[in-house]
């Protein structure tokens, strides 16, 4: 089942956040996190747009590759487990009382 982010919200910032969670569940190559964000988002992102996010990941030290024949695949580092870690406390912070909210309120109606 694809989901669609409603209009009202935009999930541009949250790719390399992804990435990371992604990650943090086990080793992937490129094309495997692309098919696993667009399960979540419900579009798969564009080269153009993963691999600069990969390579600014990588930059910072929060993920690592190594090639593999003609696949790289990449993994999480200590510091990209550590500072996923600091996200989401920093999320549930942020908006955890909201999904505890909706958890409450999931059976309300949409109004037409």
């Amino acid at each position: 089942m694809r989901h669609n982010p409603p209009a009202c919200c935009d999930m541009r910032g949250m790719l390399s956040f992804m990435i990371l969670w992604l990650l943090s569940k086990k080793q992937m190559y490129g094309q495997e996190l692309a098919e696993e964000i667009a399960k979540r988002k419900g579009d798969r992102p564009n080269p153009g747009t993963l691999y600069p996010a990969l390579k600014d990941l990588e930059g910072k030290g929060l993920i690592q590759s190594e090639q593999i024949g003609r696949t790289r695949i990449y993994k999480l580092t200590i510091d990209g487990k550590n500072g996923l870690k600091r996200a989401c406390e920093y999320f549930y912070q942020a908006f955890g009382d909201i999904f505890e909210d909706y958890k409450c309120t999931c059976d309300i109606e949409y109004e037409a």
